[in-house]
């Protein structure tokens, strides 16, 4: 057994001592510093994050899943990490933002965690699929028309867009706010210097927005979670709608890009895809397997001295749930799998986690990415990429592995292409009526 900050098993590609999980390396292969981890210390590796603070990567199936039940061995809650309690975690780390306690079900166990999750879960579940499917469409179309002539980024002009439009809606958000919160959301994560006055934007518009539902209620997520009887506070209705809005830019914008680009360079994926061999539903799903929108999950912190995988996990040390590892672990998935394989026909993939904390909007980031997909290829004829496809480098973080862009040329049409009952969808999204 092994114990940080103890000496770990040697591994002979960093002289013995933990993956560091930052830095050139592990953002230009972190899939592959995820492998060599695994070759030298098994299911579960010490690793290193930003300032050189320990951490475990969970990378083995099993173990994740083990990790993602148990709350009561390995909580949530980030106020039990040992290296923020002993003061040496500095305010304006990098994964403060991931580390900061909030009132969201992210960040809970027990029954305060159940208490928010109830709201979350009912007030998502009052949402009609086809209602979604359908506005979908419409904001997809939309984003569709403002394409250049015959030429267009898939990432920058569609994926990062779409999912904050829908999402900004079922929250409850003006669509006169769409285009500038689909801005504001994504620069807002990205660290730039605009990034404060984009966070300020995002705030003050789901501020007002909640004030303006508690007078005036609407058929939209704000709204039932101000009335749920689980009787969330302003700051927790809030701060749900925060982090739903993030979720959607920082997941299903990636999975719709990632798919993309398996569609135009993957020509395995093309041909299941076009001979009828793969629906979209199913290769979306084989893209959950292959490149999950997320890399890792920060965090889980030891509530007790436990093992797992072979090692000793201290009280207070933190967890980073390896997504994209576990579903590559050799254990449910062998190494020459491909997309022969009926892998994509089912979900027992780690995309979502698992538990009580795995992701409760997961039907609608699909329902997000399958229409908007089907609509993007359905209105493109000749799409094909704009650049060779060695040149489509992800950007590679701690989190996730991200397209910066995805350059395309088509064949240019006119815009109202589309059927105009299509192109024209209700602007709204009813909700589920009893029973459906």
């Amino acid at each position: 057994m092994n114990s940080l900050p103890g000496p770990p098993p040697q591994c002979p590609a960093h002289g013995g001592a933990p993956f560091p999980l930052y830095g050139p390396e592990a953002e230009a292969d972190p899939l592959g510093l995820y492998e060599l981890a695994r070759e030298a210390h098994g299911p579960v590796a010490p690793v290193l994050l930003p300032d050189g603070l320990p951490a475990w990567l969970v990378l083995g199936y099993r173990e994740n899943v083990e990790v993602a039940r148990n709350a009561t061995r390995f909580s949530r809650d980030p106020r039990r990490w040992r290296d923020l309690i002993e003061g040496r975690v500095r305010e304006d780390h990098p994964l403060s933002p991931m580390t900061t306690w909030w009132p969201v079900v992210n960040f809970n166990d027990g029954e305060f965690h159940k208490r928010l999750s109830d709201a979350v879960k009912d007030s998502l579940r009052r949402f009609e699929r086809l209602g979604i499917r359908r506005y979908v469409t419409r904001c997809a179309n939309q984003l569709i028309d403002r394409f250049d002539d015959g030429r267009a980024d898939l990432v920058a002009d569609f994926a990062r867009q779409l999912p904050i439009l829908v999402v900004g809606h079922l929250v409850g958000v003006d669509e006169a706010h769409g285009p500038q919160l689909a801005r504001a959301v994504p620069d807002m994560l990205q660290g730039t210097e605009t990034s404060l006055d984009s966070d300020r934007f995002v705030t003050t518009v789901l501020q007002e927005l909640v004030a303006e539902r508690k007078v005036t209620p609407r058929h939209d997520l704000t709204t039932w979670l101000l009335e749920h009887p689980s009787q969330l506070t302003d700051e927790e209705v809030f701060s749900h709608a925060r982090v739903t809005l993030v979720a959607a830019c920082a997941t299903t914008a990636t999975l719709i890009a990632n798919t993309l680009r398996m569609v135009l360079t993957d020509e395995r994926f093309r041909a299941h895809l076009s001979g009828g061999q793969m629906t979209l539903p199913e290769a979306v799903e084989q893209m959950l397997w292959d490149q999950p929108p997320l890399n890792t999950i920060i965090g889980r912190w030891a509530t007790e001295t436990t093992e797992l995988g072979g090692h000793t996990i201290q009280a207070g040390d933190m967890l980073l749930l390896g997504l994209a590892a576990a579903n590559r672990d050799p254990a449910v998935r062998p190494a020459d799998d491909d997309l022969s394989t009926p892998i994509h026909q089912n979900r027992a993939h780690l995309a979502f986690s698992a538990g009580a904390h795995e992701c409760p909007g997961q039907d609608i980031g699909r329902a997000i990415a399958q229409t908007g997909i089907d609509t993007l290829l359905a209105r493109l004829s000749g799409l094909e990429l704009a650049v060779p496809a060695e040149e489509l480098r992800p950007r590679g973080t701690l989190m996730s592995q991200d397209l910066p862009s995805l350059p395309v040329t088509f064949r240019p049409a006119q815009a109202d292409d589309a059927p105009a009952e299509v192109r024209r969808a209700p602007a709204t999204v009813n909700p589920r009526t009893p029973g459906s």
